[in-house]
């Protein structure tokens, strides 16, 4: 049997530990309170205007059942509001509010700095060559996912 630290899972397990509390720390030192998750659906919000709720997780590959719960806590922080569609009565249009547009240009500076120390014990290629091998196995993996990224998300 494998040592844990020559497991894939394992190590992408930890790497997301390390991931979300170096967000968070970083975020929280520039004077917000995000989640990644929130930070994700925020910029997506912002790429795409008017995107329904069910779009909007599958741009981020996130539960759908699950993604009510984060849009809830950004409309209270004032970041975005939902409104219902023109188009499909039971869909709800997200748009992103000019406190959630100021937030998600003052946290630019902080969300690239935990990106920068997440591969800080990498050289700059190394840090290339990791994301490039997450994109390629994630995109190998995406459809045996919960929540597979959908609707034309970057892909690369």
């Amino acid at each position: 049997m494998a040592e844990m630290q020559d497991m894939p899972g394992h190590l992408a397990r930890r790497f997301q530990q390390i991931a979300v509390a170096v967000f968070l720390a970083e975020v929280e030192a520039a004077g917000f309170d995000l989640t990644p998750v929130q930070y994700a659906a925020l910029a997506a919000i912002a790429a795409n205007p008017a995107v329904d709720q069910i779009t909007l997780a599958g741009l981020i590959a996130y539960d759908r059942t699950t993604i009510t719960g984060v849009i809830d806590r950004l409309a209270q922080k004032g970041l975005v509001v939902r409104q219902a569609s023109l188009r499909d009565r039971r869909a709800r249009e997200l748009s992103i509010t000019a406190e959630g547009q100021r937030t998600l240009e003052a946290i630019t500076p902080a969300v690239e700095a935990a990106q920068r120390m997440m591969v800080r014990g990498l050289t700059k290629a190394e840090g290339k060559e990791l994301v490039r091998l997450m994109q390629k196995a994630i995109a190998a993996g995406n459809e045996l996912s919960r929540a597979p990224l959908r609707e034309g998300a970057a892909e690369r």
